[in-house]
């Protein structure tokens, strides 16, 4: 159940290992900040994958919360790993602690439980929404992390120690491979002596990867849920401004001129299965 809670910023850096409530703020590295919030009242506990809708600033400018992936649970202490991109984000990495903030969560769904071993794909600032479901069942991810240059790849160390086997890519090559992560992870299902069709892929990462990885794993029959990012301006399905076109489920419900239907990112989502997508 979604909560409105006021929190207290711990800080603006990274952690060691609704109705509105507020939260203050606990911590934050430079383009790449991690934000620790402590709620000031009890809160329900997020699962991973799920979402919170986090005031920019101290006043109403930027006037409409901004939805972040939560990256842990710990200490009483909420975080999220969040890169600075626009104004709301510049404004929320220029907070200090001690302030306060409205924030709304948990939201949205959490990642589905993996039946064994599993494969996670990020890209980028993605990799915050995947740490803490590779943290809840450690040692048995197949990780594929990758972004454009070295400077864009965070939580290395944490992201090794969580996973089963890791696999870094980046565009310029000048950390890991030189190469996309999704050709790296098409090698990898080629080349691999596992059964990974009976693998589950679980991923998050800007559109453009997902569409890539959509090609991959609706070849090859394999499962895979995705994060998906849209813009949001209430992260409880009122205002439908984070519409994704998805397949119908049952067939009792299509008819012949209609097999898809848009759902909201915030309320069904955000996580989904990426062979429903329309792209």
């Amino acid at each position: 159940m979604p909560r409105v809670f006021t929190a207290e910023i711990a800080g603006n850096a990274f952690l060691p290992e609704k109705d509105p409530v507020s939260a203050e703020m606990l911590s934050q590295n430079a383009q790449f900040k991690l934000l620790t919030l402590k709620p000031l009242s009890e809160i329900t506990a997020p699962e991973p994958g799920q979402f919170y809708m986090i005031q920019a600033g101290t006043a109403n400018d930027p006037l409409l919360k901004r939805p972040f992936s939560v990256y842990g649970l710990q200490h009483d202490c909420l975080g999220f790993l969040y890169r600075i991109r626009g104004k709301g984000t510049l404004s929320l990495s220029q907070l200090r602690e001690g302030d306060t903030l409205q924030v709304v969560g948990p939201l949205g769904n959490s990642y589905p439980v993996p039946s064994g071993d599993f494969i996670a794909v990020a890209g980028g600032i993605g990799i915050a929404s995947l740490l803490p479901f590779m943290n809840k069942y450690k040692k048995r991810a197949y990780l594929f992390y990758g972004a454009m240059k070295r400077d864009e790849l965070v939580m290395l160390e944490e992201a090794r120690e969580l996973s089963k086997e890791a696999f870094f890519t980046t565009d310029d090559g000048s950390y890991g491979q030189k190469d996309l992560i999704t050709d790296a992870l098409r090698s990898f299902l080629s080349a691999s002596q596992i059964a990974h069709q009976a693998l589950r892929i679980y991923a998050c990462g800007p559109a453009p990867m997902l569409k890539a990885l959509s090609v991959i794993t609706n070849a090859g029959g394999i499962v895979c849920y995705a994060s998906l990012e849209e813009h949001m301006a209430c992260g409880i399905g009122a205002c439908l401004g984070c519409m994704v076109k998805v397949k119908i489920q049952k067939p009792e419900d299509r008819d012949k001129n209609k097999e898809w239907e848009y759902k909201r990112v915030c309320k069904e989502g955000p996580i989904f299965s990426l062979e429903d997508i329309k792209w």
